[in-house]
């Protein structure tokens, strides 16, 4: 069989697969497409005919690479026919049996034929014209592994480490996991966050956002450190019971990208559980803040609130609004979700927080509308009279209680997008109490 050599085969291939960080089946399979592009230009050079070769043209042919020998060699699949019309496509019985000695071909069977042009032919013309081709196939390697290894990985977190800045994005190598080759990932402005300092080699915990499927420049995997998402996957990582689904991540909020400078980076995670010996915001924190502080030193000290979930609506708002004392939440409109809190003065600034912060998380975290007001100045207004709300559920009644967790979606079946860092994530999940936490 005739063969196109290629010397320092083998060699090219082990160099390349390292340099672009590929396997070695990879590279060949590129190698073995580029070449058969240099293939079809080398065919289409020597025709007179610019109209014979369609875009199918030369689908049934391939190159097999023969690595021991250093070389390849191009092969076409023919159909055995009586009269040819096609010398690429079609062979003739009575050459096969000619070549072969096999009486037992018929019309309609099809062959492998060896068509490897001369090497004086071939060779110089291949090895310029495979290797711009080579390069673009070797790209698309790299991305149908990318696709391959991270698609499963969205809304997961890696570990990051800084490479180079690219315009106002953080260019950042991930992997995986332990033993694969590094690939890049892209942190835009809008999904980094204002405490942290990306210096080269730096490391940090990333939330995997997208995994583009044909980005026309750039990397595949766009990163965040903003999602509240990666708050979650943090606090499943530190926490057991939640990875063990004893306790349940009901709701997110996050302000990742606070309205001025004078704000900072703040965080309200809403928790719950069905064992009834289990404090799932005691579990979220850990002995002496063990497990929050752990989050918050990845957060480079991000302000978190952890609350305990409620299905009684007044008792939810009442916690989502810690670290302030509530002494009445009215629900004024439950159609509209409209309610209005009322608090001791001394609590007031702190109910609503630097710059409306706190009420406008918890407004997220709940999903109601919350007006803050003097529980003085209010009764002031009324006459002395506060105005009652009935409980959408009441909280005394344990039977309802549980029989509306039963129903509730476990951990992991957000209803709500993980990938936006300022809206809430609603799961479900409580009773009252609330922890607040930051470094």
């Amino acid at each position: 069989m005739t063969i196109v050599n290629l010397p320092g085969l083998r060699d090219m291939i082990e160099q390349i697969s390292q340099r672009h960080n590929l396997p070695q089946t990879s590279v060949q399979e590129a190698l073995r497409e580029a070449l058969l592009k240099g293939y079809e230009r080398f065919r289409r050079a020597q025709s007179l005919d610019r109209h014979q070769f369609s875009e199918e043209y030369f689908d049934n042919f391939n190159v097999q690479l023969d690595i021991e020998e250093e070389g390849f060699r191009i092969l076409t699949t023919k159909t055995i026919v009586e009269e040819v019309s096609s010398n690429d496509h079609e062979i003739p019985l009575k050459e096969v049996k000619e070549q072969l000695g096999d009486s037992e071909f018929q019309v309609g069977d099809t062959v492998l034929v060896d068509v490897t042009p001369e090497q004086k032919d071939f060779g110089r013309m291949a090895a310029i014209q495979t290797k711009q081709v080579l390069l673009q196939k070797l790209r698309d390697q790299q991305r149908k592994l990318v696709q391959e290894e991270f698609k499963d990985l969205e809304n997961t977190l890696l570990q990051a480490r800084v490479l180079r800045f690219e315009r106002q994005s953080v260019i950042m190598a991930v992997s995986s996991g332990v033993g694969q080759p590094e690939v890049e990932a892209e942190l835009p402005k809008r999904e980094q966050l204002v405490n942290d300092t990306y210096r080269s080699n730096t490391t940090f915990k990333v939330y995997l956002k997208k995994v583009r499927e044909t980005p026309h420049r750039g990397p595949q995997l766009i990163v965040s450190r903003s999602a509240a998402g990666l708050v979650v996957e943090l606090f499943s990582n530190e926490v057991p019971e939640i990875e063990e689904e004893i306790v349940r991540i009901v709701a997110v909020a996050r302000e990742a990208h606070p309205p001025s400078r004078h704000v900072g980076v703040r965080t309200k995670i809403a928790v719950d559980t069905l064992e009834r010996d289990v404090d799932p915001v005691g579990a979220c924190i850990g002995a002496r803040g063990s497990r929050i502080q752990a989050v918050v030193n990845e957060l480079r000290g991000e302000k978190i609130d952890v609350i305990r979930w409620s299905p009684d609506p007044a008792t939810y708002i009442a916690n989502s609004l810690s670290p302030a004392r509530v002494d009445k939440v009215l629900l004024i409109d439950a159609e509209e979700k409209q309610s209005l809190v009322l608090v001791a003065e001394d609590q007031l600034s702190l109910a609503i927080g630097k710059e409306g912060q706190n009420v406008r998380l918890a407004a997220r975290l709940t999903g109601w509308k919350i007006d803050i007001k003097d529980l003085a100045k209010y009764k002031e207004e009324n006459d002395g009279v506060v105005m009652t709300s009935e409980p959408i559920v009441d909280p005394e009644t344990e039977t309802e209680l549980e029989e509306l967790r039963s129903v509730q979606a476990p951990r992991g079946s957000q209803a709500g997008e993980l990938n936006s860092p300022d809206d809430p994530l609603p799961f479900e999940g409580g009773d009252r109490s609330s922890q607040s936490y930051s470094e």
